[in-house]
């Protein structure tokens, strides 16, 4: 017994005195891999196409927690959750409410006890008192999240890579994008004489703008990517096409913050100068959707 376990130990040394040469032996062979992955990779340089390992993409396990997640976070599915939590404690106090009347009742025949008459119902109609008022507070509260307008959420946008002309345009646009939803949401919920169809109709054409100049912005990528791939002949004419492409970006995302500025006048006009402020909000929405159908038509084309 104490043979065989000496003879095991006797190994496990052996072992330990070869891990240098294990590691060396390692490192050759990482070494020997690595350079012929050099020489038989082909350069960009040569007429065989380049083939680049695909990237890892994303676990199905990972995805779904992912997706998930936003979806719980969702601003719109908040809203639903509070209404739901709201309408629930409201049928609980209702509920609780007509069992203290039909208490109140029993003990004011003297069912419940040996008084009877007012005394006997005291207990119930305090009762009936505190759950009506929670009745109450909750209804109105259920009214207010109902008549409460919540912006959907918005997808994270990919921004061009870095070195793109589309980038600093796009930085812009999500900067500007933020800050719209933050003033339309306060032009919802605020006392402010904004009808709430305006607003809609804003938040519409924003989104769909948005996503029309972000379609724009992967176009000039598209021609930046031939450009890169065209001969110097041909490149004069893609700088220009991208020149071109560019500057209808920049006023794009020009009219987009027109209407963020129109917005930000009607979340701080006073009564005096809400008309104009409203009016202002009207002309930058409606500039805003000539040129989403502008950009629609460009794209299509």
């Amino acid at each position: 017994m104490a043979g065989g376990r000496n003879e095991r130990f006797g190994k496990f040394d052996k072992h330990l005195q070869r891990l240098p040469d294990y590691a060396q032996r390692a490192q050759r062979m990482l070494r020997a891999y690595a350079d012929s992955a050099r020489t038989d990779t082909p350069s960009e340089d040569s007429g065989r196409p380049v083939t680049r390992p695909p990237l890892t993409a994303v676990p199905p396990v990972v995805a779904e927690v992912r997706d998930k997640w936003a979806k719980w976070n969702d601003p719109a599915a908040k809203h639903e959750r509070r209404k739901r939590r709201t309408s629930r404690a409201l049928t609980l106090w209702i509920v609780l409410s007509l069992l203290c009347v039909l208490y109140a009742l029993a003990g004011y025949a003297g069912i419940t006890g040996g008084i009877d008459g007012w005394q006997g119902a005291f207990s119930g109609l305090v009762g009936t008192v505190v759950f009506s008022a929670l009745s109450v507070r909750s209804g109105i509260r259920l009214y207010q999240l109902s008549r409460m307008s919540v912006s959907p959420a918005r997808e994270p946008s990919t921004l061009p890579r870095a070195g793109s002309v589309a980038r600093e345009p796009m930085e812009r646009l999500a900067r500007s994008e933020s800050t719209l939803t933050d003033l339309l949401d306060q032009l919802s919920t605020a006392d402010v004489p904004v009808p709430p169809l305006s607003v809609d109709q804003t938040r519409s054409t924003a989104m769909e703008t948005a996503s029309a100049l972000r379609a724009l912005a992967s176009r000039i990528e598209s021609v930046e990517r031939a450009r890169a791939s065209a001969p110097p002949a041909e490149q004069p004419a893609l700088d220009s096409a991208i020149t071109g492409l560019r500057k209808q970006l920049d006023e794009g995302v020009e009219e987009y913050g027109t209407l963020v500025a129109a917005a930000g006048r009607a979340v701080a006009a006073t009564d005096s100068g809400m008309t104009e402020a409203k009016e202002a909000l009207t002309d930058a929405t409606d500039r805003l959707a000539g040129l989403a159908s502008a950009l629609r038509e460009l794209s299509s084309r």
